[in-house]
């Protein structure tokens, strides 16, 4: 995966799931690094990841699961900060 191709000393990584009120499955991703790099795509690879291992352990149930959009919420470090309103 061209994201993870760069050696990055990732600091940290964490996932939270949680289901919102319409019973959807929620996944967060954080990462951080001390490097002057943006890290987002790794962020981005590891919610990705996640919805994908979800799918494959609850296909046996259904089919019709669908992983909807894949976000940056915010990020800060490279180039630029960034938070979605």
């Amino acid at each position: 995966m061209i994201p993870l191709c760069h050696p990055l000393g990732l600091d940290n990584c964490q996932i939270d799931i949680q289901l919102n009120d319409q019973q959807e499955v929620v996944i967060d991703c954080t990462a951080t690094i001390t490097a002057k790099t943006g890290i987002e795509m790794e962020a981005l690879v590891g919610a990705s990841i996640a919805a994908l291992t979800i799918y494959d352990m609850c296909k046996a149930l259904s089919h019709d699961i669908v992983i909807k959009e894949t976000k940056l919420i915010a990020k800060t470090g490279g180039k630029r900060d960034f938070k979605r309103v």
